[in-house]
């Protein structure tokens, strides 16, 4: 039976110069006990086609068409109506748990809340214990004490379970879940996925998941409706969808995705170009500018959804010529691995020895008293070789970030021994430590934020060299060099951070980085930020660096095929120890340790 019933919605946001069709005619249904993903690039329409249906859009964006929950027509309710369906027979997650709650609420207490609003009738002490038997539900361990925690109080896959627990609190008919699982580690995404099917087969809701994650998608979804540039080019059971595709876009999405059974070095297959605006679409299909298989036709009108298999239908004149073919050959690029694969006995350039790093734990607010202390990183050995791969995973607070930031300080550490290309960095002086420097530089996970935004990108990548004594000519020469080593055009020079998309600001992090010719980077997080198929470039980037210039790269993540991809090396790291090292192979391939071995499972992993 059909639950939710959503028909040509169009959702439009005016600004003083033009006019952003977010959503244009999106089509879709969604059946009770049924998870539908909404899946696509940043900017495809996906969180504002959702947040229409349930009435969260800002209050000048303008929504037409139809959204139906039980034959009741949504769009036309009035603000006080949709506030009694919100939380009653509709149910939101959101990828921060932090801004859905508050921070001086005890989660019962904000549980009870969302229970009391809808169910005037209940009393306090009744709403409390309801609460209690939500946090269980939702895998809170001790959930009567954990109920008079605060949210800070508690891990943020914890917080993300009361999120959930809010959401099911009145038996809703239909849950609608943005991004739930985009700022977990991988072990976490895998409960909270567990948490979801639980809560539908508790209340038998539907669900509606935003997502940019296709192994997500994967693991949890029905039926999936691939967006871009605001429309569904292409719905159809998951399935079908992995295994039989029909739109060069969906294909080149799947093609993007890495995977943990690929080689080291393997390359993806990163879709070119960025996604239109949504103010200026091309003529006909929006994708056409991007699409290896567009000719004349496509240009001439958009085309409509048309089917091609039960339940399976594309919006695409060629789809019969991507039927049956890989998304490296739609594409026209390999996925072989680079040449190079890194000699195992190449001289170490960055070696760890015994580090220890803690951190104090005080009491007190005037009077701070040392009560304890937090052994971040607890006797770490280490060592990166010339030409390749060091990859550092493990969950958040496993002390990966901070055993590559005491690396990076180039000082003398609080219990062990660093040494980076020879060496001993206790030892170093000032001009010592700045000559070194120059050989092990960093690209940081947010390329918004390690940009300058009032400086153009000549200023960004000059800086370093200025700094290092190079005169104006040499500046300017190596600038235009370096944006062509990372893919970007001379002309971009004169261009400001803000004028450029997500991965393009990564390229111009990676080209900073590269400028003084180090022989050491180190990657903290690097493609953590991006889309799937952005992230595809800048990995098939930097295995291209790696092979050209021989660099040694200290890559610190949380996604293991990602590692898995661009590692030569694994260490696995887990409250602040290396808990298993080895190759790649060796650890992916036949892995020892038990939290290893969790964690590799815990990976959702996409068909095809």
């Amino acid at each position: 039976m059909t639950l939710l019933q959503v028909r040509d919605l169009t959702v439009t946001f005016p600004t003083d110069t033009e006019r952003v069709a977010a959503v244009r005619g999106l089509d879709y249904d969604v059946a009770s006990g049924e998870v539908v993903a909404l899946v696509g690039e940043s900017g495809a329409g996906k969180s504002a086609g959702a947040m229409a249906v349930v009435g969260l859009l800002p209050e000048y964006a303008e929504v037409s068409g139809s959204v139906r929950l039980h034959g009741t027509e949504l769009l036309t309710e009035t603000d006080a109506a949709m506030s009694r369906i919100r939380g009653a027979k509709i149910g939101t997650v959101f990828q921060d748990p932090m801004s859905s709650l508050t921070p001086v609420y005890t989660v019962g207490d904000q549980i009870a809340e969302a229970i009391r609003i809808h169910r005037r009738d209940l009393t306090r002490q009744a709403a409390r214990a309801r609460a209690v038997e939500l946090l269980d539900l939702v895998g809170i361990a001790q959930p009567a004490r954990r109920a008079t925690a605060f949210p800070h109080e508690l891990s943020g896959g914890e917080r993300q379970r009361v999120v959930i627990a809010i959401a099911i609190a009145n038996d809703p008919d239909l849950l609608i879940c943005d991004e739930p699982t985009t700022a977990l580690d991988v072990t976490v995404q895998a409960q909270i996925l567990d948490v979801l099917r639980t809560a539908r087969d508790v209340t038998g809701a539907g669900v509606l998941i935003i997502t940019h994650d296709l192994g997500v998608v994967a693991e949890f979804a029905d039926r999936a409706l691939v967006m871009y540039a605001g429309r569904a080019v292409e719905t159809a059971p998951v399935a079908d969808l992995y295994t039989r595709r029909r739109m060069p876009y969906t294909a080149g999405l799947l093609g993007s995705v890495p995977r943990l059974e690929a080689r080291q070095g393997a390359r993806l297959v990163p879709i070119p170009g960025a996604p239109p605006s949504l103010s200026a679409l091309p003529a006909g299909c929006p994708f056409t500018p991007r699409c290896p298989l567009a000719v004349a036709e496509c240009s001439a009108a958009e085309p409509e959804l048309t089917p091609v298999g039960p339940d399976h239908r594309v919006a695409c004149i060629r789809h019969e010529e991507v039927a049956g073919r890989s998304a490296a050959d739609i594409y026209g690029v390999s996925t072989d691995p680079v040449r190079s694969v890194g000699d195992a006995e190449a001289p170490v350039v960055v070696s760890v020895r015994d580090l220890v790093k803690t951190f104090p734990l005080t009491k007190g607010v005037v009077l701070r008293r040392r009560v304890g202390e937090v052994r971040a990183v607890d006797g770490v050995d280490l060592s990166v070789r010339q030409g390749r791969t060091l990859g550092i995973v493990g969950e958040s607070g496993s002390g990966k970030s901070t055993t590559l930031h005491q690396i990076l300080s180039l000082t003398a550490p609080q219990q062990g021994r660093i040494e980076v290309l020879g060496a001993d960095v206790a030892s170093l002086d000032r001009r010592a430590r700045r000559a070194l420097r120059g050989d092990l530089q960093v690209v940081f996970q947010d390329p918004v934020a390690s940009l300058d935004p009032r400086l153009p990108v000549s200023d960004v990548l000059a800086e370093p060299l200025q700094a290092n004594g190079s005169d104006k000519k040499a500046t300017a020469d190596r600038v235009a060099e370096l944006l062509t080593l990372v893919g970007l055009r001379r002309e971009d020079a004169t261009r400001y951070p803000a004028e450029f998309s997500g991965g393009q600001k990564q390229r111009i992090g990676i080209a900073r980085a590269l400028a003084l010719q180090p022989k050491i980077l180190a990657l903290d997080e690097p493609v953590s930020a991006l889309d799937v198929s952005i992230q595809a470039g800048i990995i098939n980037l930097l295995l291209d660096l790696q092979d050209r210039f021989g660099l040694a790269y200290l890559f610190v993540s949380h996604d293991l095929s990602v590692v898995r991809h661009l590692a030569h090396d694994v260490a696995v790291m887990h409250r602040g120890k290396i808990v298993e090292q080895g190759t790649s192979d060796e650890v992916f391939g036949n892995p020892r340790d038990e939290y290893t071995r969790r964690l590799l499972a815990a990976v959702p992993r996409p068909p095809g």
